[in-house]
């Protein structure tokens, strides 16, 4: 074991003096290496930070929740024509008040959402092309809606369509800077509205479905002003302990037809969603940028790994003689062996490592100009080490060889 602890700080000494005495040759050399572990790095904390925040995002729509809707998730490609779902009727407060009084067994709660874009103004302060929608009683129970400030609607203030409001907490901070809301009134709508409650800050979401930008009302006062159907409304269905997501939406598509009165030949004129179209396709799309992002990564290191071959080679040639003086005082092929390849390997990981800063450097920047989470994890970092160390070990193994294979009377003679 001390064998081996000398062998490798004496190769480590060799090594830090050869890059530290050719700074020039040795910093192109990093070159090569950090932008080809900078590339595939990148792409691989990229994904991974996209593919976390869209996966945080389509949780927040409810893995146990079916959405009732004129227009399929994912548009309308595939074997339908766009213009058929065009063609649909909305999915209005009727369909939610029939679908109710059906009191479908698998569904533990049911609610209805409409929204449009409207300005709210407090005063000399406007928030424009805000997405109001109205809800239902249980939104709030559904969505786990958590109140920052003030409170949630009462049932009577639902039923009889109140003038009251809850406001996102940009909305809410673009509206009051001073932070006293609750009780104050705001215009919307021709209306003034009463602001009974501010939602805490979510932060940023890819799908759209942060609380942050928008404002609820109740979905009565909402389709009396508005009308009973808008674009993008639909109905919310929560599965009931004991059924499957599957189970509900077979029920929920029985009423729905009955309420539409479809006929057995005809089509369904709704959609039923949920988030599994989403989360279905996420790991082939992620998978394969990542495959791409391998690829181009994989050539940019391919590069640098052969940069550092050539510079091995060069070394080698460059102290023949000094290998050849070392053989003679008793250095075994080992000692020359390893001597190299940790020369070749520390260059490696020290361009690895100028790669990884400039990941961070990126993920940084990324985040502050998106707002989305961007972070390389430890496993982006490991991946990134090893992954240097072992194109090091690779491209320092052919020039390494060579050295240790150098016989030392000629080696001595080679620069004389």
């Amino acid at each position: 074991m001390r064998k081996i602890t000398a062998l490798l700080s004496e190769s480590f000494r060799f090594a830090w003096m050869a890059l530290v005495s050719n700074r020039l040759r040795t910093f192109l050399s990093l070159l090569g290496i950090t932008m080809g572990i900078f590339a595939i790095i990148a792409v691989y904390a990229i994904v991974d930070s996209l593919e976390r925040n869209i996966r945080q995002s389509v949780e927040s729509l409810g893995s146990d929740v079916v959405y009732v809707q004129k227009w399929p998730w994912g548009g309308g490609g595939g074997e339908y024509a766009w213009w058929k779902y065009f063609q649909r009727p909305e999915v209005g407060m009727t369909d939610f008040k029939r679908l109710t009084a059906r009191h479908p067994r698998t569904a533990a709660s049911l609610t209805y959402i409409v929204g449009s874009n409207e300005t709210l103004k407090m005063g000399n302060s406007s928030v424009e092309r805000v997405e109001v929608n109205g809800v239902t009683y249980n939104y709030g129970a559904l969505n786990s809606l958590d109140i920052a400030e003030g409170r949630y609607f009462t049932e009577s203030e639902m039923t009889s369509a109140r003038n009251v409001i809850i406001l996102g907490a940009d909305i809410a901070a673009g509206l009051f800077p001073s932070g006293q809301g609750i009780g104050q009134s705001i215009q919307t709508f021709g209306r003034r509205f009463t602001v009974i409650g501010i939602l805490p800050k979510e932060g940023a979401n890819i799908i759209g479905q942060s609380h942050d930008t928008k404002a609820i009302i109740p979905a009565s006062l909402f389709t009396a002003l508005k009308g009973d159907e808008m674009g993008g409304s639909a109905i919310q269905a929560k599965v009931k302990d004991g059924f499957t997501t599957l189970e509900l939406k077979e029920e929920l598509r029985m009423h729905m037809r009955a309420i539409r009165r479809l006929k057995p030949i005809s089509e369904d004129d709704f959609t039923l969603n949920e988030s599994s179209v989403f989360s279905q396709g996420l790991d082939t799309m992620f998978g394969a940028i990542g495959m791409a992002g391998t690829v181009i990564g994989g050539f940019s290191i391919l590069v640098g790994g052969f940069g550092i071959a050539n510079i091995m080679f060069v070394s080698v040639r460059e102290r023949t003689g000094q290998i050849g003086v070392q053989k003679a005082l008793g250095a075994t092929r080992s000692f020359i062996l390893t001597q190299f390849l940790v020369e070749s390997t520390m260059l490696s990981v020290v361009g690895g490592l100028a790669g990884l800063v400039l990941v961070a450097i990126l993920m940084a920047v990324g985040t502050a100009i998106s707002g989305f989470d961007l972070a390389m994890s430890l496993n982006n970092v490991l991946t990134g080490v090893l992954l240097s160390a072992a194109i090091g070990l690779l491209s320092g193994l052919a020039p390494a060889s060579m050295a240790a294979r150098l016989d030392p009377v000629e080696a001595i003679r080679f620069n004389q």
